[in-house]
């Protein structure tokens, strides 16, 4: 294993530890952004500050404003004096098509995950836009 595999392999623990923290049953996801090595953001899915944390509503669906990890991370770089241009996002599961778009706007450039999604053209999408991909069995971690 090389230097950067055991670096990809430490960051997506950490996010699956992030993961924990979510409130939501249905799936925890978490999420790393890495810069120059140095972590400049993290998130959780989850409800938006203020609001309950049940993520599902009443007949066990996921509530609608609930947000992605991925995008509560780019949204925290966002309110910070970081930038994500040129960063590595690391993922527990790979991002819906609406999370892929804000992965490309915000200058992301390398995706490191774990599980697959349901759906696939997040991935497609970030594939286009020329965003290096790499898939992490979870066995290896």
């Amino acid at each position: 294993m090389n230097k950067q595999q055991r670096y990809d392999h430490a960051y997506l623990r950490m996010a699956l530890e992030w993961a924990k923290l979510s409130h939501c049953k249905r799936k925890q996801v978490g999420a790393i952004i890495v810069k120059d090595r140095m972590i400049i953001s993290d998130g959780y899915n989850g409800t938006p500050t203020g609001f309950e944390n049940k993520c599902e509503d009443e007949d066990g669906l996921t509530k609608w404003y609930v947000l992605h990890a991925e995008a509560n991370a780019i949204l925290k770089v966002a309110s910070s004096t970081h930038s994500c241009s040129g960063a590595t996002l690391y993922l527990t599961h790979s991002p819906c098509k609406d999370c892929a778009k804000l992965i490309h706007q915000s200058g992301i450039k390398r995706l490191v995950y774990i599980q697959q999604y349901k759906d696939n053209s997040g991935l497609l999408f970030l594939e286009k836009a020329g965003v290096d991909i790499a898939q992490v069995n979870s066995e290896e971690l």
